[in-house]
């Protein structure tokens, strides 16, 4: 799909203030049909981090019958999600604060799945003594580590240390006899491959990230029917066994033992994820910066900007600019919080006043830094929709 012009989007926007943020549903679509085709026959669990929108989460649901469920960030999260009529809503990490333990437990009485991540004996003991105390029965998910080690190098994230089959065994019969918790499912999500790019320009780490890539789908597939298997063989039931990410959908779901898959910043596209040999997404969602001063004949400083991504501090968490073509951050000053400098040589006239169009590194900040989301849809503006923050919602 072509991009859309500098000239197209200015005219789209020019009755807007800046700053302000967008989705184009046309091409959040496109995303949504290839995580579809990426995905095989799996369900597909859609990542609310990356989204922060119940208006495009809605529309990401309903858009196909194999998208089913969320993968939440916090249990607040999957409450007033619940409030807001949806369901089948995971929490993919540890929740300790027993005021959100017992919301959640509250809300159960209503909402029928709201499933907690767990991977150790203490959490199964506190959220069983929490759940004993509302007569309830808690739906518990086993988060497995799916990290690999390849030549002294730990390839992956510090999550869970549920590894060996006889560590998940030990959990799932820890769980079987609290008298208040329910084993719903199992989490294997193995970010180094998903989270990972490989396809970055003048990455000179890009051959070696995709050899070690290569190992680790193999020994991530083994482990997780290694674990899976173990459990099955000593009689646990399972609902749901998921895995994999925007950047992982087609390895992980042609695993037998992966019956869900989870994508969350494939559909918006933020910049990391065009950097990937084997996935393909649009550009989706963006923002818009104003042009305040002109600091030299080619150096244009605009209001604002510098959202930066989560993770290891570097270039590649910076926001960049997407439209005008030609429009770069200065090396030295980046993007900053009050005022990014952009670098322009191309073809359009900017002025003061103009909009510098910019993408986020990764999905999830967009929605932190606006109130409100402009929906595109055959090429105008439908809609203004809130996102968390303009419900008067911030969960982390």
């Amino acid at each position: 799909m072509t991009l859309p012009s500098y000239t197209e989007y200015t005219s789209l926007f020019a009755n807007f203030p800046k700053p302000f943020a967008y989705v184009d549903l046309d091409r959040l679509d496109i995303n949504a049909a290839r995580v579809m085709a990426y995905s095989g026959q799996a369900r597909v669990r859609v990542g609310s981090k990356s989204v922060r929108s119940t208006f495009i989460l809605r529309h990401i649901l309903n858009s196909h019958t194999r998208f089913r469920g969320i993968l939440c960030f916090t249990a607040p999260e999957a409450v007033w999600l619940a409030q807001h009529g949806f369901s089948d809503l995971l929490v993919a990490y540890p929740t300790w604060e027993p005021l959100h333990i017992t919301a959640v437990l509250d809300q159960l009485r209503d909402t029928p799945t709201i499933t907690l991540m767990i991977d150790s004996e203490e959490q199964i003991a506190h959220l069983d003594a929490l759940a004993a105390k509302h007569g309830m029965v808690l739906p518990v998910c086993i988060d497995l580590d799916m990290a690999t080690d390849h030549y002294g190098l730990h390839f992956g994230t510090w999550r869970s240390p549920i590894r060996q089959p006889e560590q998940l065994l030990r959990l799932a019969r820890a769980i079987e006899t609290a008298a208040h918790l329910h084993l719903d499912g199992v989490m294997a999500y193995e970010g180094q491959i998903a989270g990972v790019t490989d396809a970055a320009p003048g990455d000179r780490l890009t051959r070696v990230k995709r050899y070690l890539k290569r190992l680790s789908i193999k020994a991530v597939a083994q482990r997780r029917a290694d674990l899976i298997g173990a459990l099955t063989a000593a009689g646990f039931a399972l609902r749901f066994v998921n895995g994999g990410g925007s950047g992982s959908l087609t390895t992980s779901s042609q695993e037998a033992i992966v019956d869900e898959v989870t994508a969350g910043s494939a559909f918006y596209c933020p910049t990391l994820f065009s950097h990937y040999a084997d996935y393909d997404y649009v550009p989706a969602a963006g923002y818009a910066i104003e042009i305040v001063r002109k600091a030299a004949p080619d150096i244009y400083t605009c209001l604002g900007g510098g959202y930066v991504a989560s993770g290891a501090a570097g270039k590649d968490r910076l926001p960049m600019p997407f439209l005008p073509l030609g429009a770069t951050l200065l090396t030295l000053e980046g993007a900053g919080e009050v005022q990014t400098p952009i670098k322009y040589i191309g073809k359009e006239r900017l002025t003061l006043g103009s909009p510098i169009f910019m993408r986020h590194a990764k999905a999830g900040e967009l929605c932190e830094r606006f109130d409100e989301l402009h929906i595109i849809a055959g090429g105008r503006i439908v809609d203004v929709v809130p996102t968390y923050r303009g419900e008067g919602r911030c969960f982390l």
